[in-house]
């Protein structure tokens, strides 16, 4: 068999890690390094040295593993029988050496509080020994074939984040234009090394601008070395990252035919009676990597960073009983899994406890049983990451209720678990617009007969590019329906000023002419692109703005009978996390050094560094708690839904005023009741509950071939 670069990506593809079983047998951390390593877990091995009782000793340690791993590469040369097997041990070694150097080039070294100093040794010593090895490959296969693959692999799974559509898989792109053949690892690490250290997110964290999160579930080792904390997954996306990584789809079929058809052959009798079983299955699994990619930064900073969003099922949001209880099986599970993990990691170091799940569940804020269960699982230790909130009403009532969990927990005597306040701004905009759209285009029609409403609506939805078959089905439903048709994200995209729907508005002469309507349709634009953001704003004032964030101190200390360092406990470990962002200026407008963490889908993190080119990290300091200039928000007042958004509820009112929060935020906010029906609650549940179930019938099917 000839060793190509290639083969080895193929070969590797194949080479199924063993079980990580217990007791863990090493002898010290070089050699358990090497044995996790070989084992088929190069980055848990390498995520093993991430402790502050290594670094003391780091340079011993890693001459030892060099030493051993060189004996091994020696012994074992690349010919003769059983040379799959070999190149597969080898290439373990190459690429936990690497995850060994990545880790000390990116923000890990600090928090496993190695020195700088102590970190340039041991990279040299690890460069110059992946070299040696390199230039063995080289006089064993003519050329560094198992490396190559490694490092082929490694590219090849980073260009797989949203299918290439992401930051992640750029900086792939530029780490690959700075390999050098004939000096391949070196080349690696100092490409990875500059590209690490010139990304924007990394210099924003280090210089504690704001703190990151990824809205996607791939990727994530990487965004770890530049300072992400945080992952927010939901259905669509758990089910959109088996669509990107085909592995992760044939690696669960292996462990529900071995594992879960043991465990609960109920399951697979009767797939769909027990067809949420099944998904969370499915769900956890797909997550299980990035709750292992985050455990460093989860132990090391107490519970405070390394977290995991796992939503839960929507068919259940409504119910605070069926959820409190799913988050307790999901944590029992996921539990199991992080113990024995956790004897790898931690294997020879003192930690606080083992399997403690870096979990944060997302709970659905468009039912009122919110409130409950986020004060419920906080009371428990398990953190809470609201989602489907738009409003001051939903991210007030139900993040302090999360605080009083979270505050019972720690008079309980448990560290509470960071837990997240969501603000999906960019949904909140893409409703509004869809709504003002439509209300335009309505009141447009509103000049025309009956016959030429319907002759310049089909005019606009073939200009639209529309599908004969769909126009049809929406205008049999009639005129308001048909317009918001039109008028939806989906086939009009995300700009009010879209050249077909400003000539329809036009047409009608209902607003002036085209220059009139463009002029309109532009300060309209300004305003809704604004509208999530000043909605952050307002949460974070509440919150966290000097004038308020004690009297939220002081209503825990009252209501909950904490101490009063219990209650800012408490407090620092809540933070705001804007969201669904749409535009640069969604993050660049939201940042802050304390209690808020931006979290980014992949495309828009791409965004995101182009905008912030040529812009200074102080330019940007605290951002989320400057004002913004212009008349947008008087604009976006005279539209109800946003009114709906801003101004805090009755229920809320009451709330801050308990508090002892004296400032006027209005009265006219949605009230829980009212949650389930407003706009964009009941859009991206709907979109949530349809991916779900059509990722749940996904799971029945394979079940059904197990």
């Amino acid at each position: 068999m000839q060793v190509t670069p290639d083969r080895v990506v193929e070969i590797l593809s194949r080479a199924a890690p063993e079980p990580l079983t217990l007791p863990v047998r090493s002898l010290d951390h070089a050699d358990h390094v090497l044995r996790t390593a070989l084992m088929g877990y190069p980055e848990l091995a390498a995520d093993h040295l991430l402790h502050p009782e290594a670094a003391r000793d780091l340079p011993a340690i890693v001459s030892s593993i060099v030493r051993r791993a060189t004996l091994l590469i020696e012994r074992e040369g690349l010919r003769g029988c059983e040379l799959e097997g070999r190149v597969v041990r080898r290439a373990r070694i190459y690429k936990a050496v690497l995850e060994l150097a990545l880790n000390l080039i990116g923000v890990e070294r600090a928090w496993a509080g190695i020195g700088r100093d102590g970190a340039e040794l041991v990279l040299r010593s690890l460069v110059n020994a992946l070299e040696a090895w390199e230039g063995k490959d080289r006089g064993e296969l003519g050329e560094p074939a198992v490396l190559a693959g490694v490092i082929e692999r490694e590219l090849e799974r980073a260009r797989r984040v949203n299918r290439g559509k992401s930051m992640v898989a750029a900086m792939a792109a530029e780490i690959e234009k700075g390999l050098r053949g004939d000096s391949l690892a070196k080349s690696f690490v100092e490409a990875a090394g500059k590209v690490f250290a010139e990304n924007f997110y990394r210099r924003a964290y280090e210089a504690r601008i704001c703190k990151f999160g990824n809205d996607y579930a791939l990727g994530l080792r990487w965004l770890r070395h530049l300072g992400f904390v945080q992952v927010s997954t939901n259905p669509v996306l758990a089910a959109r990252a088996y669509e990107d990584d085909t592995e992760l789809w044939e690696a669960f079929k292996k462990y529900a035919s071995k594992v879960l058809s043991s465990e609960h052959p109920e399951w697979f009798a009767e797939p769909e009676k027990y067809a949420d079983d099944l998904a969370m299955e499915a769900t956890r699994f797909a997550l299980l990597e990035n709750f292992y990619v985050f455990r460093v930064p989860f132990v090391l900073s107490g519970y405070h960073d390394g977290l995991v969003s796992y939503q839960l099922n929507p068919l259940i949001a409504h119910d605070a009983e069926k959820g409190v209880e799913a988050v307790k099986v999901f944590v029992e599970r996921l539990e199991r899994d992080l113990s024995v993990y956790d004897e790898y990691l931690w294997w020879g170091y003192s930690v606080p406890e083992k399997g403690r799940p870096n979990l944060v569940v997302k709970v659905a804020a468009a039912y009122p049983a919110a409130i409950e269960i986020a004060e419920r699982i906080n009371s428990m230790g398990v953190g809470q990451n609201i989602t489907l909130s738009y409003t001051v009403s939903q991210e007030v009532l139900v993040g302090a209720a999360a605080l009083r969990g979270m505050a019972k927990a720690v008079k309980k005597g448990i560290v509470p678990t960071q837990t997240y306040n969501t603000n999906m701004g960019g949904r909140l905009e893409d409703h509004l617009r869809e709504v003002l759209a439509a209300k335009l285009l309505l009141e447009a029609l509103g000049k025309l007969g009956e016959e030429e409403k319907w002759r310049l609506l089909d005019r606009l939805a073939s200009k639209l590019g529309v599908k004969l078959e769909e126009w049809s089905e929406a205008r049999r439903k009639g005129l308001e329906a048909a317009v918001e048709y039109l008028c939806s994200v989906r086939v009009m995209g995300r700009n009010l000023r879209r050249a077909e729907y400003v000539e329809a508005l036009a047409e009608t002469k209902a607003f002036g002419s085209c220059a009139d309507v463009e002029r309109m349709l532009e300060k309209w634009e300004r305003a809704v692109s604004l509208s999530g953001t000043y909605v952050t704003k307002r949460v974070y004032e509440i919150f966290f703005a000097p004038w308020n964030r004690g009297k939220w101190v002081e209503y825990l200390v009252k209501t909950v009978g904490v101490a009063r360092d219990q209650a800012e406990l408490v407090l620092d470990r809540f933070d705001l996390l804007p969201a669904s962002k749409r535009k640069s200026i969604d993050t660049l407008l939201t940042l802050s050094s304390i209690n808020v963490t931006n979290t980014e889908f992949p495309d828009h993190q791409l965004n995101v560094v182009e905008a912030a080119t040529g812009l200074s990290l102080e330019e940007l300091r605290e951002s989320v708690a400057k004002p913004l200039s212009g008349n947008e928000l008087e604009l976006l007042m005279q539209l109800e839904d946003f009114v709906k958004a801003y101004e805090a509820s009755p229920e809320t009112a009451e709330l801050l005023s308990e508090a002892g929060i004296k400032q006027d935020y209005g009265h006219r906010g949605v009230s829980p009741n009212d949650w389930p029906s407003y706009g964009p609650c009941a859009k991206t549940l709907r979109e949530f509950t349809n991916a779900y179930l059509a990722f749940r019938s996904k799971v029945i099917e394979l079940a059904k071939e197990v």
